[in-house]
């Protein structure tokens, strides 16, 4: 973690490349440009460690709901939570996104702050892979509380997608990395 009542604490990742944690540095970016998480229901929408979710925690978010499917990933956010003591105001869904956002597990929950770092393969051309961008057409815009924001992290290069029932509010690069920022 890098700031917060959890700073300096270290999160557990699955070995190999099949997760891509978000560097300290653009983590770093983000909750700076983000500045102020205080209280916020927070969605981490391929969570992966739950870097994002937790660090959002740290800084004051009330509750971060997690959705990831990948066992070697859901292992390690489960091993973060339980390590750091967030069970309390924590969520984790082992779903595919897709499923999430076409069943509302988490029931008729609305979020502040959304989270989606989804693998670079799925956003191309500025538009997301074809079973994404259903699931975000259909059900996307019914998890967002009004003027949510959504941060899309991306590969650089690549133009952010439409989101239905939120409007891109700029863009930053990183290296190889983008972060979209949307306001719903």
């Amino acid at each position: 973690m890098i700031a917060g009542r959890l700073g300096g604490r270290t999160l557990v990742a699955p070995p190999g490349m099949a997760t891509r944690p978000t560097s300290d540095r653009v983590r770093e970016a983000l909750f700076s440009i983000l500045s102020d998480v205080d209280g916020a229901d927070v969605l981490d929408l391929y969570a992966g460690t739950g870097a994002l979710g937790i660090e959002a925690l740290s800084r004051g978010a009330a509750h971060a709901t997690f959705v990831e499917c990948g066992t070697p990933a859901l292992r390690s956010l489960r091993r973060n939570v339980d390590a750091l003591e967030l069970a309390g105001v924590t969520s984790i869904f082992p779903f595919r996104v897709e499923r999430a956002l076409a069943s509302s597990p988490w029931g008729p929950r609305r979020f502040d702050l959304v989270f989606m770092d989804p693998p670079y393969a799925e956003i191309r051309g500025g538009v997301f892979g074809k079973g994404l961008a259903k699931a975000v057409g259909h059900g996307f815009s019914s998890v967002l509380q009004a003027g949510a924001r959504l941060v899309l992290e991306h590969a650089s290069g690549e133009s952010p997608p439409d989101v239905p029932g939120a409007r891109v509010d700029g863009t930053r690069t990183y290296g190889d990395t983008s972060l979209s920022f949307y306001v719903g």
